[in-house]
């Protein structure tokens, strides 16, 4: 056999081929979804010499596409960049199921624009959607600067979309308004199932949930004589407690220069200062009440007088403050087991109050996921001045999060991870272990 007639093995040396052959052997391997939003875009950025590749996901009702992985944009697009499927060019290339391209993409009349992201930088783009078996699971798009995409980019995009669709399908990304929950036990008693939100603070974090409490509905009865000289004890106490901690979330709140969007705290402060306020909790106390009655009518009281003056936005905005107030104030006072926390806790819940800074951050949480409600802006402060991996905007949270399962909250990529795989839980401590190096 002659040598032009022996077959040729093509070894390393070619850098697209190289490329493409260790993307092959990457996606063949089971991974978390995080690995494969966080590699799939790098590594298909490089074989494309793409200034940018952005992987998104079919998510919600099944007609919303939203940017999970990417490399080129700001870190802070992903999880916020969200797109109608058929909206836009990748909406167009997954509504279709065929490729779309262009070399100026910014003067399309199909281009929508996002001002965090830029991408008039990067005009030539390419986008394939990411097909599943009996529809779209996302798209794939790669963009340049310039260097128009050839037919063989296309055709290999394309490919490497439907390699990406396994790992996808295997996360168990919950729709959560058309699958139901099985039967389970808090604690653990569910499968592993993913749910999907808006980063808000960023980070990773693995913990037992914990839903966000309150204190128990009705006070307590009025206690014994013998007991009020503690109680007022205990009362001034946690006066003492909520003053220094508001003070303190203030200071923070000026270190990060939130301005306006924390003047709230002035109010608590206000009422903490307000020598009345005090006085009149501490003699309802002295006259046998009992701490939680006495700061439960405290606040009727407060009620009562902002709901005596029309429409007074202010006093109604300042009734509701004493009442999450009181009801931090009878935590700090004694203990109520129905609101206690487990430590390094992922707590859950519709939003976040003054009430959850003073009482739930003593068991350190690690993590907070909040559902659709949870996207006012009192409560985005709140979760800055939290500073721990959060996400809001998940839906289905509570029919599929119960007290005690293990969960991981992703915030970099905007997930909720209900009793995570063995894999999931060692890419995170690889992550910490990363972060910690970078610090």
């Amino acid at each position: 056999m002659s040598d032009e007639s022996k077959p040729k093995i093509h070894g390393r040396g070619n850098k697209r081929l190289d490329g493409v052959l260790d993307f092959v052997a990457f996606a063949a391997k089971p991974m978390p979804l995080v690995t494969l939003l966080d590699e799939a875009p790098r590594r298909i950025a490089a074989i494309f010499e793409a200034d940018v590749c952005s992987l998104y996901l079919v998510e919600g009702d099944g007609h919303e596409l939203v940017m999970r992985g990417n490399v080129g944009f700001s870190p802070s697009a992903i999880g916020q960049v969200r797109l109608h499927i058929g909206e836009g060019m990748t909406g167009e290339a997954v509504e279709y199921l065929r490729p779309v391209t262009s070399d100026h993409a910014p003067e399309d009349a199909a281009y929508k624009h996002f001002d965090v992201l830029g991408e008039e930088r990067y005009p030539v783009f390419l986008a394939v959607p990411v097909r599943g078996k009996t529809g779209p699971l996302g798209g794939l798009v790669v963009q340049r600067a310039r260097g128009s995409f050839e037919e063989r980019d296309i055709e290999l995009l394309a490919a490497l979309g439907a390699i990406i669709a396994a790992g996808v399908r295997h996360a168990e990304i919950i729709d959560a308004r058309r699958e139901k929950p099985l039967p389970r036990k808090a604690g653990g008693g569910t499968r592993k199932v993913t749910l999907t939100g808006r980063p808000f603070v960023g980070g990773r974090a693995l913990g037992a949930i914990a839903a966000l409490r309150r204190p128990a509905a009705r006070p307590s009865e009025s206690r014994e004589d013998a007991d009020v000289r503690e109680d007022r004890k205990l009362l001034r106490g946690a006066f003492d407690v909520a003053d220094k901690a508001i003070r303190g979330l203030a200071d923070r709140a000026k270190s990060l220069r939130l301005g306006d969007q924390a003047a709230f705290l002035s109010t608590y402060v206000e009422i903490l200062g307000d020598q009345r306020f005090r006085e009149r909790a501490d003699e309802l106390v002295a006259d046998g009440a009992g701490i939680p009655n006495a700061l439960n009518r405290v606040a009727r009281e407060v009620t009562r007088t902002a709901a005596s003056i029309t429409r007074d936005a202010f006093l109604e905005e300042r009734a509701r403050d004493v009442e999450d107030l009181c009801d931090a104030l009878v935590m700090l006072a004694a203990a109520d087991k129905r609101a206690e926390l487990p430590t390094k806790a992922i707590l859950v819940g519709d939003a976040l109050s003054v009430f959850d800074l003073l009482i739930s951050a003593r068991a350190h949480p690690v993590g907070v996921a909040l559902t659709d409600r949870g996207g006012g802006p009192r409560t985005r402060t709140l979760l800055r001045l939290f500073d721990v991996p959060a996400i809001v905007g998940v839906e289905g949270l509570f029919r599929w999060a119960s007290d005690g399962d293990v969960a991981l909250v992703d915030a970099d990529h905007g997930l909720l991870v209900i009793n995570p795989s063995k894999g999931e839980v060692a890419a995170l401590r690889e992550y910490k272990r990363v972060q910690e190096g970078l610090d």
